[in-house]
């Protein structure tokens, strides 16, 4: 009887584990305060390096939301937080920092994954810590990303890979330039000339850069520096 009553006891246990790791879709809508969609705006709950990024619409979906979550959304280095409170769907309408509204909607509820734009970790980002970089003995954070991203290609040389070709998605054209966006701290920027390899946290490597329009074709190098990351963090 006591083994019965104890296997009952783990059984339930286990099941309460497996729904608690199970993903379930947590859809938004991010607006101004005169309703206006705010686009690539960067949401995300733990970690800064997990993410959804909201579209042209505002639109943005995340995974595993626990009802006392609060989501941290970062704008132009600004960053607001808005507690989830046991939402299921969330419209949030952003006028200021004083000033932000939120809701559930039942409409963003039913609308499942399918209404998820873009999450991090998808097959087609690769994240590189900072320390890991460091130690390829390089200064620049070109020359040590070679070898360390799948289908990165550099070739020909220059200071902080300002000669250098950079590939990511192939030869797309025998005329156009190959050339990613480089990005720094949410900034697009023309190279990484000057960028102190030791300031860099972690680099994350996107094969599709669409966020960043036309020029996001062939892909993206987004460089997180600790200074930055260490401003938003929350306590």
């Amino acid at each position: 009887m006591k083994n019965n009553t104890l296997l009952l006891i783990i059984t339930f246990l286990f099941s309460l584990n497996l729904s608690a790791q199970r993903k379930v879709a947590f859809n938004g809508l991010l607006t101004d305060g005169s309703g206006n969609p705010i686009k690539s705006a960067r949401i995300y709950v733990r970690t800064s390096k997990d993410y959804a990024l909201t579209n042209k619409k505002g639109q943005f979906g995340l995974t595993n939301v626990f009802p006392n979550d609060t989501l941290k959304i970062l704008i132009k280095k600004k960053l607001y937080q808005v507690p989830v409170d046991g939402k299921k769907s969330m419209k949030i309408r952003l006028a200021d920092e004083k000033n932000i509204q939120s809701q559930e909607d039942a409409e963003l509820i039913d609308l499942g994954f399918g209404y998820i734009r873009r999450r991090e970790h998808t097959g087609v980002s690769n994240i590189i810590s900072g320390e890991e970089l460091r130690k390829s003995g390089y200064h620049n954070v070109i020359e040590a990303l070679q070898g360390r991203v799948p289908g990165l290609s550099v070739t020909g040389q220059g200071a902080q890979g300002k000669a250098m070709d950079v590939n990511i998605r192939g030869n797309r054209s025998f005329t156009a330039s190959s050339t990613p966006v480089y990005v720094i701290d949410n900034v697009v920027v023309s190279s990484f000339d000057g960028l102190n390899l030791n300031d860099v946290d972690y680099v994350e490597v996107m094969k599709d850069a669409s966020i960043y329009g036309s020029s996001g074709a062939n892909g993206a190098i987004i460089v997180h520096t600790k200074t930055f990351n260490n401003e938003n963090k929350s306590d």
